[in-house]
């Protein structure tokens, strides 16, 4: 896996991340691929704050992975800051690859450069298979997400 490079996200790779979060039963139900315009004004609003990290995998020239990275201080837990991850995908190809590995390394490893002294992530209840991953890597699942659509 030495050929892969874990990067910042530039707008050019705005195309290739929309694909992969589309890319599954859930997503395809919520991403529009066809138009980025909402896509590159997300973008740039992340570039502009300092506590976001939208990171890519680069292997080949070929983006086969993303997630973003927040980070989140706060005055619970002794005035700890947090970081939390979103949007982990991994291309159809590298699926099983050890990429989400990687990238999940990544992230924990910037979130301590960060100091964080909590790493959390919320995953649907649809991906099984996307729990057992998270707690393979040391997650737990301690709390139970609530969403509201607004």
């Amino acid at each position: 896996m030495s050929d892969l490079d874990i990067r910042p996200a530039v707008l050019a790779d705005v195309p290739a991340v929309v694909a992969m979060l589309a890319d599954d039963p859930l997503g395809a139900q919520r991403e529009s691929p066809d138009d980025l315009v909402p896509y590159h004004a997300a973008f740039r609003r992340l570039t502009d704050d300092p506590n976001q990290h939208v990171v890519v995998a680069v292997r080949e020239n070929r983006v086969v992975g993303t997630l973003q990275l927040t980070i989140v201080p706060g005055l619970s837990r002794r005035g700890a800051t947090r970081s939390l991850i979103e949007g982990v995908r991994v291309h159809a190809d590298e699926r099983g690859s050890g990429l989400g590995t990687q990238l999940i390394q990544w992230a924990v490893d910037e979130s301590r450069r960060q100091g964080c002294q909590l790493v959390q992530l919320t995953s649907d209840t649809a991906r099984i298979d996307a729990h057992r991953f998270y707690e393979r890597l040391g997650f737990s699942a301690s709390h139970v997400g609530f969403k509201l659509a607004l």
